[in-house]
């Protein structure tokens, strides 16, 4: 919230499990942009940092409504070359941010998540690391083994990671979130198959 002092939106900005947040005034309706974490490394001293140097590293809105269907909005991405968007509803509001990884997960979720109890795919390394299935929903993941990986994004550990990397890999490649370094084993057919997971102390 731009109407926020500096050090409160720095301290949002810092602490964000997201890689882009909307930047608004007062009201989440009254959006002014999309903040690309990356970018914000951009402000490096706190002393400096102004909302207006926020305001100009921020991508214009997006919107899109409600009701698109999945496979439509993905076209749409696909043709705006968009990764995220503003949902509204019938009346202007605001309803949420979705972005190209959640209507991936979607879409290929309904056809894994079905048998991921089946599959048993988290497996304990003889070096405590765990090699997971990209398949696993996050949420199974932190339930087994009392982790804490984000969870208010994609559902799979595919989807989380791509979500970081914000494209697909050419190869084998490895990103740290929070407390975890992940490694990814096995990459096909545009999905992150398996990855292996170390706890960082």
């Amino acid at each position: 919230d731009l109407n926020d002092d500096t050090e409160t939106i720095l301290e949002a900005i810092e602490s964000s499990q997201h890689t882009r947040l909307p930047v608004y005034r007062e009201h989440i309706d009254d959006v002014v942009g999309i903040l690309h974490l990356r970018r914000a490394s951009r402000f490096t001293s706190r002393e400096s940092f102004t909302k207006a140097q926020l305001v100009q590293e921020t991508e214009e809105p997006y919107f899109i409504p409600l009701s698109t269907p999945l496979h439509t909005q993905l076209y749409n991405f696909q043709r705006q070359k968009r990764r995220v968007a503003l949902v509204v509803d019938e009346y202007g509001g605001i309803q949420g941010m979705a972005t190209l990884e959640d209507i991936l997960e979607e879409i290929v979720g309904e056809f894994t998540t079905d048998f991921t109890s089946e599959l048993g795919e988290v497996h304990r390394q003889d070096d405590g690391s765990y090699v997971i299935n990209g398949s696993v929903l996050v949420r199974e993941v932190n339930r087994l083994l009392g982790w804490d990986l984000p969870t208010t994004g994609p559902r799979t550990m595919n989807g989380l990671i791509l979500e970081h990397l914000e494209l697909f890999p050419d190869g084998n490649v490895g990103v740290n979130l929070g407390r975890y370094g992940i490694e990814t084993v096995r990459i096909s057919d545009n999905l992150i198959r398996s990855v292996k997971v170390t706890v960082l102390s």
